[in-house]
């Protein structure tokens, strides 16, 4: 009887063995087939499909053990509660006006140089959240200075803004001061060098006139002369194009660039006029109290103004293309007169 027992026990434990191994073999096509079916039993351990992407448990440990997609995600979730976290020390102001007879300063070049410039900044408007290196600067400036800094949403900064290319900072300022020309003469005097001033006949572009603040600042011009009238004024675009340049270069406005030129020759300047038919550059002297006349790229300087000057200069060119931007024929004839001054 004992021997029949032991025979059943054999039988069905074999009848298990094979079940257990078709059992296995059907998983495993299963797997091949990127099903996503059960783990699979192993060595008293579950193994997951390698393309399963959802968390299986280990049946010692009952731990989640995770896909690398799954950590990918886990990442991102990480980082965008750490955001939430670290805006929670910032407030938000959306009633944000700016009048008309006050000015934007934008970008952290410009706004950067308006502070170590010492210039009067009302507020200070940044990007919620942003911990930039250039704008945690900017914020350290404004807190010497007193100014009240309100964080703002990227919605709101991109409405309030003038050039479109604000950075995450906006400075409200003000009216840009306009100089008178003695102020020019003034700087001349303090730095002992004889004037050089730089005259600009109908440039409209504001691109253009913050380029050529900028180029001024850099050749050492005591200051910018424009017209009154048919010519752009200061404005954010063009402080932003200027990389701050125009909260060190004064700019003086005149109600006619012609009778300006003949004042100033009255006090020992002499004016040379940038044109394409005038005599090369680098045969003229340009030394001494001078004056650079610039006109707009196409018009070139107006002929009354023309007139006005005593040298007409042009700059050598080997190329197809006859004619400069305005800006930077400024700039190739600034250098010129820089070269020769010493």
């Amino acid at each position: 009887m004992e021997k029949k027992i032991s025979i059943k026990k054999y039988a069905e434990k074999k009848k298990a063995a094979r079940e257990l191994a078709a059992g296995k073999q059907s998983e495993n096509k299963k797997n091949k087939k990127g099903s996503k079916a059960d783990p699979v039993l192993k060595n008293g351990k579950a193994e997951k499909s390698e393309r399963s992407e959802k968390p299986v448990k280990s049946v010692k440990s009952g731990k989640s053990v995770k896909s690398d997609k799954s950590d990918r995600f886990d990442k991102f979730d990480k980082f965008d509660k750490a955001q939430e976290r670290s805006y929670k020390d910032y407030r938000l102001d959306d009633d944000v006006q700016i009048n008309s007879n006050e000015n934007r300063i934008e970008g952290r070049n410009a706004v950067t140089e308006a502070f170590r410039s010492g210039k009067t900044i009302d507020r200070l408007y940044v990007l919620d959240g942003c911990q930039d290196g250039a704008v945690l600067t900017i914020k350290r400036e404004a807190t010497k200075a007193g100014t009240p800094i309100k964080y703002l949403t990227r919605q709101r900064l991109d409405q309030m803004s003038e050039t479109g290319k604000h950075q995450g900072v906006i400075a409200v300022m003000a009216a840009y001061h306009y100089y008178d020309i003695e102020d020019l003469f003034a700087r001349a005097e303090e730095k002992g060098e004889d004037p050089f001033f730089i005259l600009l006949d109908n440039i409209e572009d504001p691109h253009n006139l913050g380029a050529i603040i900028r180029t001024a600042n850099v050749v050492g011009a005591h200051g910018v002369i424009i017209p009154k009238d048919r010519a752009v004024g200061l404005t954010a675009t063009v402080a932003k194009a200027s990389a701050g340049a125009i909260n060190y270069t004064p700019v003086a406005k005149v109600t006619n660039l012609s009778d300006t030129i003949e004042k100033l020759k009255e006090r020992g300047l002499w004016f040379v006029c940038a044109d394409m038919d005038g005599t090369p550059m680098t045969k003229l002297n340009l030394t001494g109290p001078v004056g650079l006349v610039i006109g707009a790229e196409g018009e070139g300087v107006s002929r009354l103004v023309r007139e006005k000057c005593d040298i007409i200069a042009s700059i050598p060119q080997k190329g197809e293309i006859n004619s400069l931007n305005a800006s930077v024929a400024m700039g190739v004839l600034s250098y010129e007169i820089l070269r020769q001054r010493g």
